[in-house]
């Protein structure tokens, strides 16, 4: 099942190398294997640079990226493109069920760069201007209600039933709330909006809400930073 963060959809990719550098030609990446770091933290930098090569391969209709260095354990998982100084929203969808972090990393690097129906996909002219979040989800815990989470700490996913009868469910990443200056009534309501309810809000409404809560560990690197990353491995 894919989900936006803030979308939808998914396709995949095989193995193989090739990594942009800084006079447009190619060259094969070296990787050794890396693991979590000392803090026992999953999300690592080279997840973002993989997706970087994956999108680059993909744009370029290059053979895609063999197989990256980092751990291949199984976790929920989420890919953000940004564009631009400002940081504006690019593409951002991922998975809810537990996913092998390098095949998992390679379909949600290209359907969140491509698929996220708010948006045209991702073109060759804006691949110098991205940054790409991975976030990784852990600690899943049912809510006993609605505000049962803390702004800046959890992400939600709640799960109602509109006006029609039917079961849907919609879903904030931890950083949204903080981003946007919600409180937890507001990014409820912004939710359920997200969701499709389109009726009146009310408090009995909001009762019916079955909330998970969760956190993520979140890693982000700029184009600038994957380009230096490359150039020192060619060193």
């Amino acid at each position: 099942m894919a989900a936006g963060c803030c979308g939808t959809k998914k396709q995949k990719l095989n193995n193989s190398s090739t990594v942009p550098t800084t006079n447009g030609t190619t060259s094969a990446p070296s990787y050794g294997l890396i693991s979590a770091n000392g803090t026992g933290m999953v999300a690592l930098p080279e997840m973002c640079f993989f997706c970087f090569d994956v999108l680059y391969c993909q744009l370029y209709n290059l053979a895609p990226p063999k197989t990256p260095p980092f751990s291949n354990d199984a976790y929920p998982l989420f890919v953000t493109w940004k564009i631009g100084k400002d940081k504006r929203l690019r593409g951002c969808i991922g998975t809810f069920n537990a996913m092998n972090l390098q095949s998992g990393l390679r379909e949600y690097a290209i359907t969140s760069a491509f698929k996220d129906s708010r948006f045209s996909p991702i073109t060759r002219d804006e691949f110098s201007k991205l940054s790409v979040s991975v976030s990784i989800l852990r600690h899943f815990e049912d809510g006993d209600d609605y505000m049962d989470w803390e702004v800046g700490t959890h992400g939600i996913r709640i799960e109602f039933v509109n006006e029609k009868g039917n079961k849907r469910t919609a879903t904030y990443l931890p950083e949204v709330a903080s981003e946007q200056g919600w409180d937890r009534l507001q990014t409820i309501d912004s939710l359920l909006r997200k969701g499709g309810f389109k009726s009146i809000i009310s408090h009995d409404v909001r009762r019916t809400i079955k909330l998970t809560r969760y956190q993520s560990e979140k890693i982000t690197v700029s184009y600038q930073d994957y380009m230096n990353h490359w150039n020192s491995q060619r060193c």
